[in-house]
C-alpha cells in the first residue's frame, strides 16, 4: 500500500511540475530562514566549544542601586570592587572571573596603526573558557601578582600585525602602554570570549579601579556543577543584600542576578527584574514568531492543494466509487504532502548549511563558526513534518467528503 502511494505522489508530481516548483520554492525559503536562526540562536544560547561549559557558569553585566524612599536609581555595568569583594567569596562557585568588555584600541607598530578590541581579563576567565591555543600559553595568575606588561591575540589579530614573523616575544604598543606577546589563541566570536587581544587587568596605569561598584567590567561565575548552578543563583540574590555603599544617603539597595546566557539577553532585552529575567516571555515570543512565519507559506500551500485537489476530483470519485475509504483518500493526500515537503526540508537543509558557510566567511559576524549540527536538523525535520501536516490535512479532509457522484462530474 505504502508502495502504490509513493507512486501515485512521484506521478503527480511530475505532472504538475510548474505547481511542484512553486511549493518546493515556498517550502525551501521558509526552512532555509528558520534553519538559519534556529543555528545562530542556538550558537548563541547554547553554545559548545570556547563556552561549551556556559551550563555551569552565570553570567552578571548590570547592578542596579537605588535608595529606600527616594527616587534615586542608577543602573550600570560591574566595578572590580563589586566582583572581588563581593562574588569571589561565594560558596557555590568554583570560579568567579572578572572581564572587561571588549574596548576599541590603537595598536602602533612600525609607522602603522591598527584599531583592535582590547580586553582586560583575570587568570579565572582562562579556567571558565577553554579556549584552543594555538602557541604559547594564555595568562595565569603569577602574570597578574606581578603585574606583567603580556598579552594574549587571537590568530587573525597575530598574523594582522605580525605578518609572516613569529608572533610570540613580539612587543606592541597599545593604549600608551607596551605589551609583550605570551600567546596565540583560536579566532572565537561569542559573547563572553570575543575580543582580539587579552591583557591582564593588573596592567592598567592605576589600581583605583578595585574601589569602585560601577565600572567596565562583567562577571562569569562557574558552579561546581550543573545541579549547583540554582543554588549558585540564590547566592548571588543573597549576596545583593549584602552590598554597602560608600555614601549610603544616595544608594542604600542593590539588586544583581546570575543569568544563563538566555537570561541575561532577555533580561537586557525586556528590562525584567524577575528571577529568570524574562526568558519564558522572550523564548514564548520566539516560538511565536516562528510559528506565524511557517503559517503563512503553510496557509498559501493549502490553497494551492485545494486547488490541486479539485482538478483530481475525477480521480477521487473513481477511487470512492471502487471503495476507497476517506482515510485513505485523507492518508494519500497527506502523504503527498509530507514527501514533498521532505524533498523541500532536505534541499532547505543543504542550502541552509551553505548559507551559514558563506556568512562564516563573508565577515559579517567577525570569527563566526556555526555549524547545522544533529540538533538543528532534527529541528528541521520536525518543522518539515509540521508543515507536511498543516498544508495537507485541511485539503484532504475537504476531498475525502465529496460525494462520488459529485466528485465524477468535477464538483466540488
Amino acid at each position: 500500500m505504502l508502495r502504490n502511494y509513493l507512486l501515485t505522489a512521484w506521478k503527480v508530481f511530475m505532472r504538475r511540475k510548474l505547481f511542484t516548483a512553486i511549493n518546493l520554492l515556498c517550502i525551501v525559503l521558509t526552512l532555509v530562514v528558520l534553519l538559519v536562526v534556529t543555528a545562530l540562536l542556538q550558537n548563541t544560547f547554547y553554545p559548545t566549544g570556547v563556552e561549551g561549559k556556559s551550563d555551569r557558569f552565570v553570567q552578571m553585566v548590570m547592578l542596579q542601586s537605588t535608595h529606600t524612599g527616594k527616587s534615586s536609581r542608577r543602573t550600570g555595568t560591574l566595578g572590580y570592587k563589586l566582583v572581588d569583594r563581593y562574588l569571589k567569596p561565594l560558596k557555590h562557585a568554583e570560579l568567579v572571573s572578572a572581564a572587561s568588555f571588549p574596548q576599541t584600541v590603537s595598536v602602533y607598530q612600525e609607522g602603522q596603526v591598527s584599531e583592535v578590541m582590547m580586553r582586560q581579563v583575570d587568570a579565572e576567565y582562562w579556567k571558565i573558557l577553554d579556549f584552543n591555543v594555538l602557541s604559547g600559553r594564555v595568562l595565569n595568575a603569577d602574570d597578574l601578582q606581578q603585574g606583567r606588561m603580556v598579552a594574549v591575540l587571537n590568530q587573525s589579530t597575530a598574523r594582522k600585525l605580525f605578518p609572516g614573523q613569529q608572533y610570540l616575544g613580539q612587543k606592541f604598543s597599545a593604549g600608551g602602554q607596551v605589551f609583550t606577546v605570551v600567546g596565540v589563541v583560536e579566532d572565537e566570536m561569542h559573547v563572553n570570549a570575543f575580543s582580539d587581544i587579552w591583557v591582564p587587568i593588573t596592567s592598567q596605569p592605576s589600581s583605583d579601579y578595585k574601589n569602585n561598584l560601577f565600572g567596565p567590567y562583567m562577571a562569569m561565575m562557574m558552579a561546581h556543577s550543573v545541579e549547583e548552578v540554582p543554588a549558585l543563583k540564590q547566592e548571588i540574590l543573597k549576596a545583593a543584600t549584602t552590598v554597602q555603599y560608600d555614601d549610603p544617603t544616595i544608594f542604600d539597595t542593590a539588586k544583581f542576578w546570575g543569568d544563563s546566557k538566555l537570561q541575561l539577553f532577555a533580561r537586557t532585552l525586556l528590562s525584567d527584574q524577575t528571577e529568570d529575567g524574562g526568558a519564558a516571555k522572550l523564548l514564548s515570543g520566539v516560538v511565536a514568531v516562528m510559528l506565524l512565519f511557517m503559517a503563512l507559506p503553510a496557509l498559501n500551500l493549502i490553497n494551492l492543494n485545494v486547488g490541486r485537489i479539485l482538478e483530481r476530483s475525477s480521480e477521487i470519485g473513481v477511487r470512492k466509487a471502487f471503495g476507497a475509504t476517506g482515510r485513505q483518500l485523507v492518508a494519500q493526500l497527506v502523504l503527498e504532502n509530507v514527501l514533498l515537503c521532505l524533498i523541500g526540508g532536505a534541499i532547505g537543509l543543504l542550502l541552509a548549511a551553505g548559507v551559514l558557510w558563506w556568512l562564516e566567511g563573508s565577515g559579517l559576524i567577525p570569527y563566526l563558526k556555526v555549524h547545522l549540527n544533529l540538533a538543528v536538523f532534527g529541528y528541521g525535520l520536525l518543522i518539515t513534518l509540521v508543515f507536511g501536516v498543516l498544508s495537507g490535512v485541511i485539503p484532504a479532509w475537504k476531498m475525502s467528503r465529496l460525494a462520488p457522484v459529485h466528485a465524477l462530474k468535477g464538483n466540488a
